[in-house]
């Protein structure tokens, strides 16, 4: 059994909501149910936009606004290189060839998803587009790393393999998709053993009953208190209970009510939950510079207890750290 990175957060959901639906985040991605190497399932032709005429690949795929989620969903297992393109566009015809033999060549390491903004333009607004083409890397739920404009084949090839280098460790499908590739034709996958431990935990999580979940997770810490995945996925449950019960005006209360500690912890949940981090990392970062003795150190732990959802190397957890730091000492 594959299961989902726990540090899927809320940025990437929230922020495409109503754009495309990617649900509560306690519905865990059924993705995450299959083995990291079985094909997703194809919505086009593999290249519509500047594709070439190699037939349809199960790691090239053609997205729309409703198919969207299930691309986010998959970045759980392997990165997904989104492709904002455009068929008036010169340069991205140019680079749409080279993603695509790239990604048949990657023998599912990784997958491509080609959008036609000119169909799909609430993607483009959602990842703010501002030239075409461009192209985000997403894993985990979050977008990477990006970049614009046509690519030379060499550039690209070095640009995946540093992400596949970076995420190899974290996003198991990689590794899975390498191992059967390295094996040849016709072998069997290679399957992730399941944890009845991770399963009890992650039914409850997306069952929506997170006090079961937060419990089965504990229990895991109780006996291995080294094990990262756990940490995370509690940190998730934590947050995610917390933030289904922010109301929506805590943010107004909170800035009528600077005062306000809780009102202010409410906020910055809320902020993260609508992908504005910079903004709740600030909102606290402020309120610890303002606070003292135990609410300044509420306030403390809150935050810290955020940066947990980011991977460790997130360029704003490391930015708000350094504010943290500067705002204690």
């Amino acid at each position: 059994m594959t299961r989902p990175d726990p540090r899927k957060t809320a940025a990437l959901s929230a922020a495409l909501s109503g754009a495309v639906d990617l649900g509560a985040l306690k519905a865990r991605a059924d993705a995450a149910r299959q083995r990291a190497t079985t094909p997703p399932p194809s919505s086009g032709s593999g290249g519509a936009v500047g594709g070439s005429d190699a037939g349809p690949s199960p790691w090239v795929l053609d997205v729309t606004e409703a198919t969207f989620q299930s691309v986010v969903e998959r970045s759980l297992e392997i990165p997904v290189v989104v492709e904002l393109t455009a068929s008036w566009s010169p340069e991205a015809g140019q680079l749409s060839p080279v993603l695509e033999r790239a990604a048949r060549a990657g023998g599912g390491t990784w997958l491509l998803a080609r959008v036609d903004l000119d169909a799909n333009p609430r993607i483009g607004q959602v990842f703010g587009v501002q030239s075409v083409p461009t192209v985000v890397a997403i894993a985990g739920g979050q977008p990477l790393d990006a970049f614009a404009g046509p690519l030379p084949e060499a550039e690209f090839g070095q640009w995946i393999t540093r992400l596949l280098d970076a995420l190899r460790d974290r996003l198991p499908g990689i590794k899975a998709a390498e191992a059967n590739r390295a094996a040849g034709p016709g072998a069997e996958p290679v399957a992730e053993p399941e944890d009845p431990r991770f399963t009890a935990a992650e039914d409850a999580f997306e069952q929506g009953d997170f006090a079961a979940a937060e419990a089965a997770y504990e229990a895991i810490l109780a006996a291995e208190p080294a094990n990262a995945e756990a940490k995370a996925a509690l940190a998730q449950v934590r947050f995610t209970a917390r933030a289904e019960a922010v109301p929506g005006d805590a943010i107004a209360k909170a800035d009528a009510n600077p005062d306000d500690v809780d009102a202010q912890l409410a906020a910055a949940d809320l902020e993260l939950a609508t992908n504005d981090v910079d903004q709740a990392f600030k909102r606290l970062v402020d309120t610890v510079r303002r606070v003292f003795g135990e609410d300044r150190d509420k306030v403390r732990e809150h935050l810290v207890g955020l940066f947990e959802l980011f991977p460790p190397d997130d360029d704003r957890v490391a930015k708000a750290r350094r504010n943290l730091a500067s705002a204690l000492f």
